[in-house]
């Protein structure tokens, strides 16, 4: 069995409008999660406020999903992310979900904890919406940790898709853009994810599979 420590991250906000609510996005959690364990990896889940983690209702199978219980199971009251988790793992993984667009990316304690990440060597990953705690992310220097790399995330022609983007704070593809990223994605809708050293990212729903191998791959190379 591994000895692999995975930190990972997700968010607490629940509505984009009033009468839109949001949260994570269930799969972009569960899939990477049983992928993790199943490596035997030690994962510990944290959230941005801690305590029980809303799930956006448009993720929620019709009927439960017998694997991805145990993960279920973790989200009922997750230890709130603090600055000790910046020490002691392997990697760190961030879930999508539209509620990561606004308590991700101005979270100081999540953006203190992807520097030392990043300034580790640690695997880095992130799905869907995940990246948008990845826009602020920095290195001691105040590099952008995504400059030169290569990423995907959520689209904007998704976002426009969905009719959301207007009630965004800002568009994914283009503020990572703005950062310096190489910017890499496949067709709407379509598992995309890719790996650049130790930078994972995945594209939307449909990816979290292949982020979780491409993830799982960079911690066995460690």
């Amino acid at each position: 069995m591994s000895n692999k420590r995975v930190l990972m991250v997700v968010t607490n906000h629940t509505k984009i409008t009033d009468d839109h609510k949001t949260g994570l996005w269930l799969e972009e959690y569960a899939v990477p999660y049983n992928a993790f364990k199943e490596q035997g990896y030690d994962v510990k889940v944290t959230s941005i406020q801690g305590g029980e983690v809303p799930l956006d209702p448009n993720s929620i199978p019709e009927e439960d999903v017998a694997e991805w219980a145990e993960a279920q199971e973790q989200l009922k009251d997750t230890a709130k992310l603090s600055k000790d988790d910046a020490e002691g793992f392997d990697g760190i993984f961030l879930p999508g979900g539209h509620g990561t667009m606004f308590d991700f990316p101005e979270n100081e304690t999540l953006q203190y904890v992807l520097k030392k990440h990043a300034e580790e060597g640690n695997v880095i990953g992130s799905v869907c919406h995940g990246p948008s705690g990845l826009v602020n992310a920095t290195y001691e220097d105040g590099t952008p940790i995504v400059k030169g790399k290569t990423v995907a995330g959520f689209t904007d022609s998704e976002e426009i898709g969905m009719g959301l983007d207007v009630h965004m704070p800002f568009m994914l593809e283009t503020e990572l853009r703005n950062k310096g990223a190489n910017f890499s994605k496949g067709e709407d809708w379509t598992a995309h994810a890719v790996r650049d050293g130790n930078l994972v990212t995945g594209q939307n729903p449909m990816s979290s599979e292949s982020a979780a191998e491409k993830m799982v791959e960079a911690l066995n190379e460690k």
